[in-house]
């Protein structure tokens, strides 16, 4: 069984405090499909320009990630700029060049509207619809999403979550969706909104997840050096899901174990800049890490 994913790839310059690249592979598609392809097949969706180098194109075959779906465009590639602080906090955005991105439309290959999951990068909630009218009756839905569309998309996002299984969203997303101070009420108050499962990252400080009956806490993995947290939280989605679609049954157990798996996945992201680090991982890389944070969370 296969994911597809719709988002974006681009071509990032970032700065962190430890180092910066320059026109180095990005996009929340990019992220989420390196990191999930190590559970299960994917299959991506997606626009470049004209100026997309062929290496990344490459790079991307050379993990059997399915590309069908991955359009070329007369003119240049979107392209994000942003700088972190020290605290790795939310990036500072520099600049923001949609270029091709800001006409993207995606028609889903016809040999992909039979994937049963299907995952949502952040992308505009009204691109997000367009591609469930698209889709025969997939299994299971998760979506992204950012404060940009809750703020000027509101009533589509809200469209898209009567329509998800699953939403993925930040602290402070959350809050700014709810107007809730409190996480707890917050992921609560999502619930209600139509996903079934509500899953919320605090970066640094771990994740929540949400469902009817459960609310599962866990910290972040703790590492001792950090390059480009870019990536992580799309990183955390992939690896989320490719557990999830690997072993089928959605239930609380398998639920709380994809959370670890993304936190794990999201680790490696976050290692070097772009998804070098991802690229190269092998399954007993990810296995002595799994077994690391179990260590460092059991009593």
């Amino acid at each position: 069984m296969s994911i597809l994913v719709i988002g974006s790839v681009a071509l990032d310059k970032i700065k962190t405090p430890y180092g910066e690249s320059n026109e180095t592979l990005g996009g929340s598609a990019t992220y989420f499909s390196t990191s999930a392809v190590n559970f299960c097949p994917v299959n991506l969706v997606a626009v470049v320009g004209e100026d997309f180098p062929k290496k990344h194109i490459q790079l991307l075959k050379d993990r059997n990630i399915g590309l069908e779906g991955l359009t070329v465009q007369k003119g240049k590639t979107f392209r994000w700029e942003g700088e972190y602080g020290c605290d790795f906090c939310d990036a500072k955005t520099i600049a923001t060049h949609l270029n091709v991105f800001a006409q993207f439309n995606p028609v889903v290959p016809d040999t992909y509207l039979n994937n049963k999951y299907v995952f949502l990068a952040n992308i505009d909630p009204e691109i997000q619809l367009k591609v469930l009218k698209q889709m025969n009756k997939p299994k299971l839905v998760a979506c992204d999403t950012m404060n940009y569309w809750i703020e000027s998309k509101r009533n589509h996002l809200m469209k898209v979550l009567k329509n998800v299984d699953i939403f993925f969203v930040n602290g402070s997303e959350a809050k700014q969706l709810t107007s809730e101070i409190n996480l707890i009420k917050a992921g609560k108050e999502i619930l209600k909104f139509g996903p079934k499962v509500v899953v919320v990252k605090k970066g640094e400080h771990g994740v929540i997840l949400f469902s009817k009956n459960d609310i599962f806490v866990t910290p972040a993995f703790l590492l001792e050096s950090i390059s480009d947290p870019t990536g992580a939280g799309d990183t955390f989605a992939g690896g989320f899901m490719g557990y999830l679609v690997k072993n089928r049954l959605f239930n609380k157990t398998n639920l709380r174990n994809a959370v670890i798996h993304g936190c794990v996945m999201a680790t490696f992201a976050v290692e070097d800049f772009s998804p070098k680090r991802l690229t190269c991982i092998k399954i007993t890389d990810i296995t002595q890490r799994l077994n690391k944070f179990k260590k460092f969370t059991e009593f």
